[in-house]
């Protein structure tokens, strides 16, 4: 496919942030204005769509499945609180939405849209039979993930049989070191190693030329650090790009490390400068990434 250039992607963008940033700012939206003309971004803090900042689930059913693409969030148990994080739904359903909003306008993927013209994302349990459905898994803060027996098997039956996982926003040694032990009971690291993705991988180029991955760190982090991008500090000094691949060399898990690509998607309507500096980089990642996955 065609690479495009970040100066494309930047102006795909910017019209509809200015518009997602104007939106933020109009109180009182009424029910009936809803759902009416293009989809909206959701602007993160407590502002949302006018709801909280902590949503509850929207459980996968069979009936959002319909052969279109579904933003799939994996549920999991954290058993450790890690500084940042919120563990499954750590950003969500922003990410979710905004990321869902961009592929539909940056692709030709066609992507579930509900009754209110917003995309249709669910949360699923690993153990769910309906996580067949999604060919992409999505998680965060994974560095705090501890998986049960019977959802160590249930996602690794998904991986090799073909499903894909990314995931994004762990930060640091002890989250590292945690997510490699719970990812390596599910593809033992002696037969299914993890491995650093080269720059000339075919997952850099999907659609958009990407040169390295770069260091995003949460706009909350970014505000108050000046602009420091290692939210861990010298435990965190640059962003990892890493793998795990299948007998054929098809990447089932790809991992960034030491950065948050999903808070360009999530927070790319609440400030300008922040929008500027990472989120056409961060949705060149993501869209990447996505494209892969879907074609292999």
């Amino acid at each position: 496919m065609r690479s495009l250039s970040y100066r494309r992607l930047l102006t795909a963008l910017i019209a509809a942030v200015t518009v997602a940033m104007a939106a933020s700012a109009v109180a009182g939206l009424g029910p009936d204005q809803e759902g009416q003309g293009r989809p909206r971004i959701w602007v993160g803090g407590n502002g949302g769509f006018g709801g909280f900042r902590r949503e509850p689930p929207k459980w996968a059913s069979r009936a959002d499945f319909d052969g279109q693409f579904n933003y799939c969030r994996g549920f999991y148990t954290s058993d450790r609180p890690e500084a940042g994080g919120m563990g499954w739904w750590t950003d969500y359903p922003g990410a979710d939405n905004n990321f869902s909003v961009r592929l539909a306008e940056l692709t030709f993927v066609k992507v579930k849209f509900g009754k209110d013209n917003q995309p249709d994302n669910v949360v699923i349990r690993l153990t769910d039979p309906l996580l067949y459905r999604c060919p992409i898994l999505f998680m965060e803060d994974v560095g705090t993930a501890r998986f049960s027996e019977d959802e160590v098997e249930a996602l690794r039956n998904y991986l090799v049989k073909g499903g894909f996982l990314y995931v994004d926003d762990f930060w640091g040694t002890k989250a590292w070191e945690q997510w490699a032990y719970e990812i390596g009971r599910v593809l033992p690291p002696y037969k299914y190693p993890i491995f650093d993705i080269p720059p000339n991988h075919t997952i850099m180029h999907s659609l958009y030329d990407v040169k390295a991955i770069p260091q995003v760190s949460s706009i909350n982090f970014w505000s108050r650090s000046g602009g420091s991008t290692s939210e861990r500090g010298p435990d965190s000094p640059y962003a990892d790009f890493r793998a795990i691949q299948d007998e054929r060399g098809r990447l089932m898990v790809v991992m960034t490390h030491n950065t948050d690509i999903s808070d360009t998607w999530e927070r790319e309507g609440e400030n300008q400068q922040y929008f500027d500096r990472f989120s056409p980089d961060g949705y060149a990642v993501g869209v990447n990434i996505i494209l892969y996955a879907m074609t292999h």
